[in-house]
């Protein structure tokens, strides 16, 4: 069993790694001001960095099927890999894996970490997919190898009324329970309210979770958030907008500058205004706009707003704008630096996905008693830009022609999302198409019969 290892060990692992997931919620939320701000001052937010995050999320998530490729050549092995196929498309129906895979990456891309948790419900006979929050997540790794996870612990709160409901156990304190998983590959240990009820070997017999990165870093476990390259740009872009912000107000509301003037009373800026000065007082408005010196403020601006996209990847083009009329080619080229993002984010993912796919088949096989044999399980991902879909499709046409591709591996490529289904369904239809020529190829041999059969007397009787 998981000896030596308490709930309240937990509060003192990760201290570092859980603060600074805390500080990148506040700074996806839009507070991005640091301190309290001092009287009349001016604080503007744009909320750039958010924005990146959806918008690279969208294009990271256009699109996803699931393929099973067997890895023997026989007629079983193929049923094998259709069955596997089928199976994955239902649970991912069944536990809305599109939205909760967005939702996931969008919570990923801000953190920097993902897990998926899959587990089997015994009361629905189902496998459950859920996402648990990745700052209850702890894992344990062997040497420095990242990629064997002996151990993870899932920390979270419940109701009384859930805890109840899941567990049979009653909170001690208050009107919520600290809920603590502990899992390896053998056991299984639940924790509530730093209390042990629960001590068993895993039913599994693999650890339930799958923790990935959303961008990985050399020799570490845990990832990169989206938003560390952004914080430094997104609040100085702030500062200036704010800055700028003030000097338009100041010389929207002009300041009246005396000078010899020992006491001034009654000064007010307005239409019409009459001044008593002194005869060698002067008195003027101060211009802030004067001497071009705005124009500095906006081009610092505008530099900010460049480094913003540098710094993200994500061109101005990728948010539909763009300054000149670019040809396809032209536009995929200036979308390389968010094609590289989104291609190095999918290598990690589609390690991710198999991997939940992979112990949702042994959780089938396990309590359904399915079999689905050896199978290469595949991600196929969808097109990043409108025009890759029409290139992708003419490149399949190709590779089909000259026997490269089979149409089975040219519509998983696609996305189809069934081939198999897609497969026979055009089998059916080019069978009733080649039935339907032949009926109507007989009937019009038959007419042409008949017609000579009829003309050959008449043209006899004219002899």
């Amino acid at each position: 069993m998981n000896e030596g290892l308490t709930p309240a060990q937990l509060n003192q692992r990760d201290i570092d790694r859980l603060r600074s997931y805390r500080e990148l919620l506040d700074f996806y939320h839009g507070r991005h001001w640091e301190g309290h701000a001092r009287w009349g001052e001016t604080r503007l937010t744009f909320n750039y960095a958010k924005v990146i995050i959806d918008k690279i999320t969208s294009y990271l998530m256009s699109g996803i099927t699931l393929a099973a490729d067997p890895v023997a050549d026989s007629d079983e092995a193929r049923a094998g890999a259709q069955r596997a196929e089928q199976a994955l498309n239902q649970v991912y129906e069944d536990n809305n894996l599109a939205q909760l895979d967005f939702e996931t990456e969008i919570d990923c891309a801000i953190l920097g970490d993902g897990c998926f948790k899959v587990i089997w419900d015994a009361e629905a006979k189902r496998v459950k997919v859920t996402a648990p929050d990745v700052q209850g997540i702890y894992a344990w790794w062997l040497g420095d190898d990242t990629s064997r996870v002996w151990r993870v612990a899932s920390k979270y709160s419940l109701s009384a009324e859930e805890a109840e409901i899941m567990y049979q156990v009653k909170p001690k304190k208050g009107k919520t329970a600290s809920i603590v998983e502990v899992w390896t590959d053998r056991d299984f240990e639940l924790w509530v309210d730093s209390a042990l009820v629960e001590q068993k070997a895993n039913p599994y017999g693999f650890i339930p979770f799958v923790i990935y990165p959303n961008l990985r870093e050399p020799k570490k476990f845990w990832g990169i958030s989206d938003l560390c390259q952004l914080m430094l740009p997104q609040r100085e872009l702030n500062r200036a907008m704010s800055q700028l912000a003030k000097i338009l107000e100041l010389s929207g509301n002009p300041i009246a500058v005396l000078e010899n003037v020992e006491e001034s009373e009654d000064i007010a800026v307005r239409p019409g205004a009459v001044w008593n000065i002194p005869e060698d007082a002067r008195a003027y408005l101060l211009n802030l706009l004067q001497g071009g010196g705005v124009n500095l403020h906006i081009n610092y601006v505008n530099l900010l707003y460049r480094i913003l996209h540098d710094v993200s990847e994500s061109p101005r083009s990728a948010f539909g704008g763009t300054e000149r009329n670019l040809s396809g080619v032209a536009l995929e080229l200036e979308l390389q630096p968010l094609l590289q993002k989104v291609k190095r984010k999918r290598l990690i993912r589609t390690a991710a996905y198999n991997q939940r796919n992979r112990l949702v088949l042994k959780l089938l096989e396990k309590y359904r008693n399915q079999r689905f044999g050896d199978n290469h399980l595949r991600i196929v991902w969808g097109p990043v830009l409108p025009q890759d879909t029409e290139r992708l499709i003419n490149n399949e046409q190709i590779l089909i022609q000259n026997g490269v591709h089979s149409r089975r591996r040219a519509m998983d490529e696609v996305g189809v999302k069934d081939p198999e289904m897609e497969f026979s369904q055009w089998l059916k239809e080019r069978e009733t198409i080649l039935r339907m020529n032949k009926e109507l190829n007989t009937r019009s041999s038959r007419s042409v019969a008949r017609v000579r059969a009829e003309e050959a007397p008449a043209e006899g009787v004219e002899d």
